[in-house]
């Protein structure tokens, strides 16, 4: 059976969504809701909003919404069961043991630990004479043991069927190893194989302590690719998290150190800063920017000192300063990497070297100069432009106005008409904007790009309908049962979507009244923002009688049987032309 909507009731009585929130979400009163940044999207105004009311929370930016489960399920990227138990362990409730989503608390569960028994068999095997090439490259990069034993390192060994053949003595099949990324499958012979082989392995762990994936590097200059990190599971998505996070989010340091891999991320906790994090195998991402910020307001990049790593740094600006945080960037002289340089000069430099990097703006700036040869004047010309350009993208005007008298000094050009091509491009920028905004209301109200219910586009009034009755029934629950009881004539069937239908089916099959909650197992989290959306629209306006349920469904039968003349019409033509094509 599916969990019983007193117990869903139970859940969300004891984790009120507001207490939940605000312990990812720094939320202030306003008027009888909360809002804050919204932890899905960056944004620098408040459009996250928690509806205490109705125990509820709508971001009017980027469209997120739902109940306190659904605030799990995106946040802690879990699924829906899985949010459920994490919510109950929250609250001390014990889950019930007659679930139909039990497999996937269980699936879950034999993922944590098939992973960590592979961890355990890549530990032992760091040790063993097949590791010889892994333990000289542990050598040469001067590891010492408790580093190896504190981030859990081992060696996948040279052998197509090595972990395969241990976790089958553990009673783990095939086709899980091949979901948690540990085993391959040939396409050509149809055979399995070990996915990691002859590498030096890095552990993946989570903030609650499960090894959650795997990175592994070439112990060789010939093997490619140099680094091969587990892909998307059922645990694990690779955007959402970040290697040694788990380390540094109980550092309780002032800022977070992001670092370009693994083996820079262990060189700088080794010489005394257990606040470094690195991507896994990506370049960052928004969400990966939105988790640091949860832990920090200031993120020193320490990326290579190449091209290709000052390149990164300058995509990962951006990302960061929407996230909120406060962005500096290591000049790294003499020295490739972290991890060069701690070796080179030590920790104490390397402590000076972060306490005087480059603000964001001063890094970005260096690198247009670093381009263009300011005593040509057309060269000029192209570095003050590409300048004021970094500086209309800055929202503080305090910052701007700061960075434009110190660009003029650099450039020897006139400040105020530095100034006037800054607010010429902020204009620019503003009409830009103003005019997307407009195209997205007009999509919006059409249909077009409705990701949640396609088909209304071309159906706009009947999905209005839709969206209208739903919205009622889940305000006035008094109103589904009079449905119920059949004193209005509506059925599934009258719905043309079908999303409408869906969710009208999913509400009818409620008990006395709807809970969102409830409706999570049948519906993914941007489904459950439009359902929610449905009753916040209801509940922003004064009249919510039963004329307007009336008026929904007669406006709703009259959309399906114009389509139904339509399509009798369509059958004759059809019939016409193919009596023509006899004759």
């Amino acid at each position: 059976m599916k969990i019983s909507q007193g117990f869903i009731e139970e859940l969300k009585y004891r984790n009120k969504i507001d207490d939940v929130i605000s312990s990812y979400v720094n939320l202030k009163r306003a008027g009888s809701n909360k809002v804050g940044l919204c932890p899905f999207h960056s944004e620098r105004t408040p459009s996250f909003t928690v509806f205490t009311n109705t125990e509820t929370f709508k971001c009017f930016g980027c469209g997120a919404g739902g109940d306190v489960i659904t605030f799990i399920m995106r946040q802690e990227n879990l699924e829906y069961i899985s949010a459920v138990e994490f919510l109950a362990k929250r609250a001390g409730l014990e889950m019930p043991e007659d679930t139909e989503h039990k497999s996937e608390m269980v699936k879950r569960s034999r993922m944590f630990d098939m992973n960590r028994e592979a961890a355990r068999f890549f530990n032992k095997m760091l040790y063993d004479p097949c590791a010889k090439q892994a333990q000289e490259y542990i050598a040469k990069r001067r590891l010492p043991a408790s580093a190896v034993k504190r981030f859990g390192l081992g060696y996948a060994p040279k052998s197509f069927d090595a972990l395969r053949k241990h976790m089958h003595s553990l009673g783990y099949r095939d086709d899980e190893l091949r979901e948690a990324f540990l085993c391959g499958k040939s396409e050509r012979t149809g055979n399995y194989f070990d996915y990691f082989r002859g590498r030096l392995i890095f552990p993946i762990i989570d903030n609650f302590g499960n090894v959650i994936a795997f990175g592994g590097r070439a112990t060789d200059d010939e093997s490619k690719p140099k680094y091969l990190n587990t892909s998307d599971t059922p645990v694990f998505k690779k955007s959402r998290n970040l290697f040694a996070l788990n380390f540094a989010r109980s550092a309780c340091e002032e800022y977070l150190i992001l670092c370009e891999g693994y083996m820079d991320v262990i060189a700088v906790n080794i010489a005394g800063f257990p606040n470094a994090v690195a991507t896994l195998g990506t370049a960052l991402t928004s969400e990966q920017a939105r988790i640091m910020a949860k832990y920090t307001k200031k993120v020193v990049i320490s990326y290579d000192s190449d091209d290709a790593g000052q390149a990164a740094a300058k995509r990962a600006i951006p990302l960061l300063t929407e996230a909120g945080l406060e962005v500096s960037v290591l000049k790294m002289q003499d020295a490739k990497d972290p991890d060069e340089y701690i070796k080179k000069f030590g920790a104490a430099k390397f402590r000076e070297l972060i306490e005087g990097s480059r603000g964001k703006f001063d890094f970005l700036c260096d690198g247009v100069l670093k381009k263009h040869d300011i005593n040509v004047p057309d060269e000029k010309v192209k570095a003050a432009h590409e300048i004021c350009e970094l500086i209309a993208a800055i929202h503080s005007s305090v910052e701007r106005s700061v960075y434009i008298a110190k660009s003029a000094e650099r450039l020897s050009l006139d400040e105020k008409s530095l100034r006037s091509d800054v607010e010429r491009i902020r204009r620019k920028l503003g009409r830009e904007e103003d005019s997307k905004q407009m195209r997205k209301i007009i999509s919006d109200a059409s249909g077009y790009g409705d990701r949640v219910n396609r088909e209304a586009v071309g159906n706009t009034k009947a999905a209005r309908a839709e969206e209208t009755i739903i919205g009622l029934i889940m305000l006035r629950p008094e109103l589904l049962v009079k449905i119920k009881k059949g004193e209005y004539e509506l059925c599934a069937d009258d719905f043309k979507t079908s999303f409408g239908r869906k969710v009208f089916e999913a509400v009818e099959a409620c008990e006395d009244k709807v809970d969102i909650g409830v409706l999570g197992a049948q519906f993914s989290v941007d489904e459950i923002a439009r359902i929610t959306d449905m009753q916040r629209k209801r509940a922003d306006l004064a009249k919510n009688d039963e004329t307007v349920l009336s008026d929904s469904i007669r406006a709703l039968k009259e959309e399906k049987n114009n389509a139904a003349s339509g399509d009798e019409l369509a059958d004759a033509l059809k019939i016409i032309q193919a009596k023509k094509k006899k004759q």
